[in-house]
């Protein structure tokens, strides 16, 4: 008898993220991870415990990969750091499109949003000068207008050149200073 092959717990998520980067989060089920493993469903079951912590393991896997998409836009130096963040969100929703809906295009109100803190605050406030709720809502509305944009590209809605999708950030990133400046929060 030839010993049985043991499917890892990584290599499961990895076949799930393949699976969802290319079918959409509603093809992932256990029969279609099977599947593509070549095996029964009983490695995925032997490494998780429902579909549902599967899931969990995939949506982690994808925000790392956003993550590292952060991070190399921002090593590329290309762009200012506050706009290399939105510009690799952006460029996540275009070449990750089932990824990038999986992370940010599904229901989020049982989920803690987190505050306004940390290294993006740092960033806004010291980029734009603001401080308070100015840069809070700053980041808000520019936030709302990289979604917009890159939603937009997930959903093949919009095609836009890399050149165009930076000049309108830096228009809107112009414009709402200007308009934060003014108003004195």
């Amino acid at each position: 008898m030839p010993p049985k092959i043991k499917i890892t717990k990584a290599e499961v998520i990895h076949t799930a993220v393949n699976i969802v980067r290319k079918q959409g989060e509603q093809a992932l089920n256990a029969r279609t991870v099977a599947s593509v493993l070549g095996s029964s469903t009983q490695p995925i079951f032997s490494n998780f415990e429902t579909m549902e912590e599967l899931r969990c393991a995939v949506i982690e896997a994808a925000d790392a990969l956003y993550q590292e998409y952060t991070r190399q836009e921002i090593a590329f130096q290309k762009y200012p750091m506050y706009k290399a963040t939105g510009m690799a969100y952006i460029r996540f929703a275009k070449e990750e499109k089932e990824l990038f809906k999986l992370l940010f295009m599904r229901d989020r109100s049982a989920e803690v949003i987190p505050a306004f803190s940390g290294i993006i605050a740092d960033i806004v406030k010291s980029t734009t000068g603001l401080n308070g709720e100015s840069s809070e809502f700053f980041h808000l509305e520019m936030w709302a207008y990289v979604h917009g944009i890159a939603t937009m590209m997930a959903t093949n809605y919009l095609e836009l050149d890399t050149a165009l999708i930076s000049q309108m950030l830096t228009d809107a990133y112009q414009s709402m200073k200007k308009h934060y400046e003014g108003k004195g929060l």
